[in-house]
């Protein structure tokens, strides 16, 4: 058992590892064909990140680890929530409007802020599981359609509600009280900036992804119905409201993506406040394995990357796009790697069974004759 367990986390390991190889080689290809310094590029994007951009890594990294959690409880019940990038822009803005009133005093303030982001991003979703339940629509059409829809009606309504400063071309809501402005800790020596205090959020909800899905009941008949619906029917589960349950706790974890941002660096929602973090995440999820230790690595890998872009252009004269290409290139090597590894997990696992059976009907006729 022992042995076995040590092939499996051998196994484990040697997909990342074979998906960042081959992600290196055809990158290094590419600088190659377009004649690019291949050996500045790497020493740029590997190079040891100093204090600030380790800071910078660490929030991105938190950004985009809610994200995955948001995607990857979607893909464990085998469902495609495309939308979580307009789940988590209606939820930011609809927590800016609430949490700029300042009805409510400092973490109080917080709080139920980042509720309603929840709410406001499950009911988003709630449109999406409603067409697939009630109407046979798939999701990855109706969340991919409801991410444009979600883009408009926010500009729409930012313009409505803006607070425009004298002077200023900016389009935002109101800014936020100081008392709910989170200051973030003092994490890194050296860096003059800080790591977001809502890091701890995204601990949390990693920490109640794996125990829900591992240690209760509504994980196990979510992970049966993603994996066989009918079977998950046969053992008594109520698929179509399991598909609800599961797309609106997608769109709620969806509504917790902001929440870093708004009370740890913008304090409001307006036209600068960054766009793509659902996209990055469907990616970090597969990368991650749906895994909430797989995509925390993931996540701190596709933030390395995006930090260290950055420089590539000033240091290496390349531009910082080559890095979509080296995050576009694992994606795809590693799921790759991962069926590559699996069936050589499973040929060596039938072979090892096929030595015990012949070892155990050896070992038969010389039983056979003993007295009982």
């Amino acid at each position: 058992m022992k042995s076995l367990n040590v092939r499996r986390i051998l196994m484990s390991l040697a997909a990342p590892v074979l998906a960042l190889v081959v992600a290196f080689i055809v990158t290094s290809l590419v600088l190659v064909a377009v004649g690019d310094p291949v050996g500045d590029v790497w020493k740029t994007i590997l190079a040891v990140p100093k204090p600030r951009q380790t800071v910078n890594i660490i929030n991105a990294a938190s950004v985009f680890y809610l994200s995955a959690i948001a995607v990857a409880v979607g893909f464990r019940m085998n469902l495609f929530n495309i939308g979580v990038d307009g789940q988590y822009r209606v939820a930011a803005f609809a927590a800016a409007i609430f949490a700029g009133q300042a009805w409510l005093p400092g973490w109080l303030n917080i709080l139920v802020a980042i509720l309603v982001a929840m709410v406001a991003g499950g009911l988003w979703a709630s449109i999406a599981a409603y067409l697939k339940v009630k109407r046979g629509v798939s999701e990855v059409i109706s969340t991919i359609m409801l991410n444009a829809i979600a883009t408009g009606v926010v500009s729409w309504l930012l313009l409505k509600v803006s607070s425009r400063g004298e002077g200023s071309n900016s389009i935002e809501t109101k800014t936020i009280p100081e008392s709910s402005q989170l200051e973030g800790f003092k994490l890194i020596p050296g860096a003059t900036n800080r790591v977001y205090t809502l890091l701890i959020l995204a601990v949390l909800v990693g920490f109640l992804y794996w125990f829900v899905l591992s240690k209760t009941r509504f994980g196990f008949d979510l992970r049966a119905t993603g994996r066989s619906e009918s079977a998950a029917v046969a053992s008594g589960v109520n698929v179509p409201r399991m598909v609800m349950t599961a797309m609106i706790a997608s769109g709620a974890l969806a509504g917790l993506v902001g929440m870093p941002l708004l009370f740890g660096q913008d304090h409001n929602y307006g036209t600068t406040f960054q766009s793509g973090l659902g996209f990055a995440g469907i990616a970090i999820a597969l990368l991650g394995r749906n895994n909430a230790v797989g995509i925390g690595f993931a996540a701190l890998l596709w933030a390395f990357l995006d930090v260290q872009s950055n420089a590539l252009q000033i240091q290496a004269d390349v531009a910082q796009e080559l890095v979509n290409i080296i995050q576009g290139v694992i994606l795809f090597a590693v799921v790759i790697a991962y069926e590559l590894i699996r069936r050589a997990d499973k040929r060596i696992e039938q072979t090892r069974v096929a030595r015990e059976l012949a070892a155990q009907r050896q070992a038969a006729p010389a039983t056979e004759g003993a007295p009982a």
